[in-house]
Parts: structure tokens; C-alpha cells; sequence
């Protein structure tokens, strides 16, 4: 086995297949077989040996097989959860006043800080923080 493993690239079930066809053949021809125990050993590993050789070459003639996979076996991502939860975001969203709507999306969509908000829209930042006080209220209120 530890033979067949290194001339398999210890590919365990291959090195197993190549084992078992020179103990089949081993079988078949014990009557011919010289009994001395070099001369046995030469013979099956020189019949290992040959046995990948011909694994090798009709790997290599012919391509690859591939098992077929059943048509209820494929998976495609299911992307229908993100679509649901970006339309209840969405009409949660539209239930916030304008001004309340505008200073989420600038902080957290945008990702741009209060004071940043409070320079673009005019307003002092504790309007803006407070504006994203009552709409993460309101958020949570209608997301439940």
C-alpha cells in the first residue's frame, strides 16, 4: 500500500484501486508465480507500477468524467430577502418628515458627521442631532 500511495501521489483511494487489481492478478496467475519472496515482491510492484502507468495513460487520453448534478441540487442565492427588507426601509423612511429624512440619509447613507450636516443644511448641529433622534424613534416604532 505504501508503494502504491507514492505512485499514485498518495491518492488513498487510487493507491487502494491499484493494491487490489495486483492482488487480483496475483490471483489469477499463482500458479506461474515464482514462491522465492524478492522475486514475488519484484513481481507485484513491477505489476503496481504498470497498473498507474495504464491509470495515467487512460487519464490522460480521455477527459475527466463529471458526475451530473441534478437540476434540484443547484442553488442560486435567494437575493428575495434583501428585496423585502429594502422595501420595509424604504416605507419606513418615506413615514419620517422631510427634514428628518434628509438628516438620516446624509449621516448614515453618506456617512458624513453632524457638524458636516449642520454646514450643508444651515442648521446648527443640535437641530440635526435632534432631527436623528426622532427619526431613529420613529424608525424603530414603525420597523416593529
Amino acid at each position: 500500500m505504501g508503494f502504491a500511495l507514492g505512485l499514485t501521489g498518495h491518492d488513498r483511494q487510487w493507491a487502494e484501486d491499484v493494491v487490489q487489481e495486483t492482488l487480483i492478478k496475483a490471483w489469477r496467475n499463482a500458479d506461474k508465480l515464482d514462491r522465492r519472496p524478492a522475486m514475488l515482491r519484484a513481481w507485484l510492484f513491477t505489476v503496481a507500477r504498470r497498473t498507474v502507468i495504464d491509470g495515467w495513460r487512460s487519464r490522460s487520453a480521455r477527459p475527466q468524467e463529471l458526475a451530473e448534478i441534478e437540476s434540484d441540487a443547484i442553488v442560486l442565492p435567494d437575493e428575495s430577502d434583501k428585496t423585502v427588507a429594502a422595501m420595509i426601509i424604504y416605507a419606513a423612511l418615506q413615514g419620517l418628515s422631510p427634514e428628518q429624512r434628509e438628516a438620516v440619509q446624509r449621516t448614515y447613507l453618506e456617512d458624513r458627521t453632524v457638524n458636516e450636516v449642520a454646514a450643508t443644511l444651515g442648521v446648527p448641529p443640535g437641530t440635526v442631532k435632534s432631527r436623528i433622534h426622532h427619526a431613529v424613534r420613529a424608525l424603530r416604532k414603525a420597523l416593529r
